[in-house]
């Protein structure tokens, strides 16, 4: 692809990610946690839950951005501190959004993962500050967005000299109305054509409905993405964000073990 020079899989094989205990782009990752951090309470709860079903980092939300401004858009400062707390408990790096090139050097102090949603994906001041960080950064890829705008947009972070870039496909805007959006599992391996970097898959944000996600996760498991993030509540009912599309941690860990034995079922078949 043109202007794809360091993104592009001629640059080099495969790129490894260092996260904790866990090597992105070698070892399988799941990523779970709440989509927005309410409380230290809910917080901390799910952290332990996902914890002990396998999750090898957690997410979560301190800033949110909302498609309305009239409904919950996280805690800030405060919810960093409760992710961190919770990474102090149970040993799990912490994956957070960041929205503002202006927090970037203060949050790499407390996470172990920036993560740009998709709304953020072409705000290049953005990508060029988290860039100059050198911290891990999950990407996740436009609701409009091309193979070619995405690896462009990563592009722009490698360019900083930031070699931490995982690729996150979260679904992309269709004409189809019955689910939040449609599941490009198509980028897995497309992406892995044309691009030596790591792809983990977002299956709540892409069909925003709970009872779709299992089936999703497998589906991209067998398309030979590299993880997994999602959303988990220890009551979703509740939640303030993305009820709709969150796991229970009984859900969760249930799911957890098919997702472990069909990847290992994978590695014997390979």
């Amino acid at each position: 692809m043109e202007n794809i020079k360091l993104a592009s899989l001629k640059t080099k094989q495969k790129t490894f990610i260092k996260v904790g205990d866990i090597t992105v782009g070698k070892d399988f990752v799941v990523i779970a946690g709440p989509c927005s951090v309410e409380s230290e309470e809910q917080t901390l709860h799910t952290a332990r839950a996902v914890k002990e079903a396998g999750a090898h980092m957690i997410r979560g939300g301190a800033f949110k951005p909302r498609t309305s401004p009239y409904k919950f858009q996280g805690l800030g400062l405060k919810g960093i501190k409760i992710l961190e707390k919770a990474r102090e408990e149970t040993g799990l790096p912490v994956v957070t959004e960041v929205m503002d090139p202006r927090d970037v050097a203060w949050m790499c102090e407390y996470v172990d993962v920036l993560q740009v949603g998709a709304r953020n994906m072409q705000n290049f001041s953005l990508l060029k500050e988290v860039g100059k960080s050198k911290h891990p950064v999950l990407l996740k890829r436009g609701m409009y967005s091309t193979f070619k705008e995405w690896l462009s947009c990563a592009e722009y972070i490698l360019n900083e000299g930031n070699p931490h870039v995982i690729l996150c496909e979260r679904g992309i805007r269709t004409f189809e109305t019955y689910s939040r959006n449609t599941l490009d599992l198509s980028a897995v391996p497309a992406i892995k054509e044309l691009s030596h970097l790591p792809i983990i898959v977002d299956p709540a944000h892409a069909t925003g409905k709970t009872s779709l996600i299992p089936s999703m996760c497998l589906a991209a498991v067998a398309s030979g993405a590299d993880g997994l993030i999602l959303e988990v509540h220890s009551q979703p009912e509740k939640a303030l964000s993305d009820k709709n599309q969150t796991l229970t941690p009984q859900m969760f860990s249930r799911m957890a073990q098919n997702l472990f034995s069909l990847r290992e079922f994978m590695k014997k078949m390979n």
